[in-house]
């Protein structure tokens, strides 16, 4: 083991400076100074004016100083004045006169809602679709094989012709061809576009069609030559045999069809197609049913005509529709001895149970004139304008 640390043992006397010290507890413990005071030290007296503080005690209370505190000059505060007048938003003042686009005259008065308005000027509504005609009608079985044909034969699209073609048919110069289904006699009269026909009372329902058609899309779609296309054609009823019974045994239907057309079918029973019957005087359009109320049936003697007018889209086409591609104006019309005598819509929707709704009819496909029989007739058609008795304007 090494050697222990010695202790240490401070200095005897008072510390260097404090030989003469005045803590009364330094000398109660037997220090005395045996330094003398220096020859030249001198006690210190305090000046005369000198004025030791006195001592507080604990539970005297405290007097602040006289006066203001030092930051203040002694003059009072000015007192705040609001500005004249009420708060900016505190009241509102509308503008003088009446509000815009209201004159000072009196309110309209109040409309009674009880009373019933005139209707006279509205729309008719659409007309009721029946589930068959009240005259002539065709088998289901017929029915369900023309339904069959249109399912394998889809609507063509446009044909392409020349200009020799498109002469033809602006001039009327068109043949009637003669169906399958149809026994009688067909043949052209001393004009080109005048043709007759008669039919045998065995005929079972036979659709006519024109060679060419009356509305070439490629050559006549307003779409193309932005000018409205009107196609019409007439039908003289030359039969003697009328008036119409409630089960005639004979009738007639005059429209038009897009091909491919089942020619054992009226015009207006299958999609594509739109017609007037003359048996009932309803109009068909791709309706397999009974029509729609339109006109009165046809009479003997009379002059019938079926036209369709397809017009540039008034309204501007919508944002699906782009390059102006809309839908066209399309009106079909009836005219009986001359005068028009009903028109509907050609674009309007059609009962959910007319499937494909008016699909081949709205410019997009080319469009024959049909002429529909059974039973035994005796017609003449005319396609050139020189022989009909309506005036298109």
């Amino acid at each position: 083991m090494g050697k222990e640390k010695d202790e240490y043992q401070p200095p005897s006397g008072p510390p260097p400076g404090k030989l003469n010290s005045n803590n009364p507890w330094y000398k109660r413990l037997g220090h005395s100074s045996s330094r003398q005071p220096e020859e030249n030290s001198q006690a210190y007296t305090p000046p005369a004016s000198y004025t030791p503080p006195q001592a507080h005690s604990s539970s005297s209370s405290y007097e602040p100083p006289s006066g203001p505190p030092p930051s203040h000059k002694g003059t009072s505060a000015p007192s705040y004045a609001p500005p004249s007048g009420p708060p900016p938003s505190t009241s509102y003042a509308p503008p003088p006169g009446p509000p815009p686009n209201m004159s000072s005259e009196e309110p309209p008065p109040y409309h009674d809602w009880t009373v019933i308005p005139d209707n006279s000027l509205l729309p008719p509504p659409p007309s009721i679709g029946y589930d068959a005609s009240p005259t002539a009608n065709a088998s289901s079985d017929e029915g369900e094989a023309a339904y069959l044909w249109c399912q394998r034969n889809p609507l063509y699209p446009p044909g392409t012709f020349t200009p020799d073609h498109h002469n033809f048919i602006q001039s009327g110069q068109l043949t009637l061809l003669r169906p399958p289904t149809f026994q009688g006699d067909l043949h052209s009269q001393q004009r080109p576009g005048a043709w007759n026909f008669r039919t045998k009372a065995k005929c079972t329902d036979s659709c006519l069609l024109t060679s060419l058609p009356l509305y070439a899309a490629q050559w006549d779609s307003p779409l193309h030559t932005r000018r409205a296309k009107t196609i019409y054609f007439e039908l003289q009823f030359n039969t003697k045999n009328g008036p119409w019974r409630e089960e005639p045994e004979f009738g007639v239907a005059i429209g038009f069809v897009a091909p491919p057309f089942p020619t054992f079918r009226l015009p207006g029973w299958q999609r594509g197609s739109l017609g007037v019957h003359g048996d009932d005087g309803h109009r068909y359009v791709n309706d397999t049913f009974g029509g729609s109320d339109f006109t009165t049936p046809f009479m003997p003697g009379q002059r019938l005509g079926i036209g369709i007018t397809f017009a540039p889209p008034h309204s501007p086409p919508g944002y699906g529709d782009q390059g102006g591609s809309g839908k066209l104006d399309i009106r079909v019309f009836f005219t009986r001895d001359g005068v028009e005598a009903g028109s509907w819509d050609g674009t309007e929707e059609l009962d959910q149970r007319s499937e494909g709704g008016t699909v081949g009819l709205v410019g997009d496909c080319d469009l024959f004139a049909a002429i529909g029989v059974f039973g035994g007739v005796d017609c003449d058609v005319y396609f050139a304008e020189r022989d009909w008795k309506y005036r298109i304007g």
